[in-house]
């Protein structure tokens, strides 16, 4: 049976070290003229002290977190709007636009593949494994939520720039398919970016 899994970005689940509680959320400034950042989009840090959304495929970027939300001041209505998604524009640029970001460097997340792994040997064999997004920048304006997705077809065992590590595969009676798209992977981020031992390296 296939997965009934949809694209959803990354979801928090845990710690390393089997810690249950996800790590929680810190807040970061979005530029007025950043892009548009859904919910569950993995976050970069830019100059200026702000967060942006990364490039689809992620490829070398070290990331501060994932987005969980944001809130500003409508433009508009000059009221304070909360939303899991940052739209682009509408803020009022006399205050701050806020955003709260996953941003544990142990922090685990789960994300669904982009496509099949044939079966569950290979499945398990990518433990382990780097890879890359696909569709990583983009997401729905009407859920505000990421369409990031693991891309299979860009696993390597060697090369630990690319931004995701697999380290499991969720357990879920419903995405269960190893012959079909949308399997649950468990994934942490490779290089994150409150790690890096020259801060510079990771704003872009």
């Amino acid at each position: 049976m296939a997965n009934v899994n949809v694209a959803f970005g990354m979801k928090p689940i845990n710690n390393a070290g089997s810690t249950p509680a996800t790590g929680g959320t810190n807040a970061y400034l979005i530029a007025s003229d950043a892009s548009a950042i859904y919910q569950g989009s993995a976050v970069k840090a830019v100059n200026g002290g702000s967060i942006a959304i990364g490039s689809a495929s992620g490829d070398t970027v070290a990331f501060v977190g994932v987005f969980a939300g944001c809130e500003y001041v409508s433009s508009s209505t000059g009221k304070k709007v909360f939303s899991n998604y940052w739209p682009g524009s509408g803020a009022d640029t006399n205050f701050d636009i806020i955003g709260f970001v996953y941003d544990n460097p142990l922090q685990r997340f789960v994300i669904c593949t982009d496509a099949s792994f044939t079966d569950q040997a290979t499945a398990e064999a990518a433990i382990f494994e780097s890879t890359m997004f696909n569709s990583g920048a983009g997401g729905s304006t009407t859920t505000g939520i990421s369409n990031a997705q693991l891309d299979v077809a860009t696993l390597d065992s060697s090369n630990t720039s690319l931004p995701l590590k697999i380290v499991g595969i969720q357990d879920d009676a419903d995405n269960e398919d190893y012959a079909a798209a949308g399997l649950p992977v468990i994934v942490m981020f490779n290089n994150h970016a409150l790690l890096q031992a020259d801060s510079e390296a990771a704003i872009s």
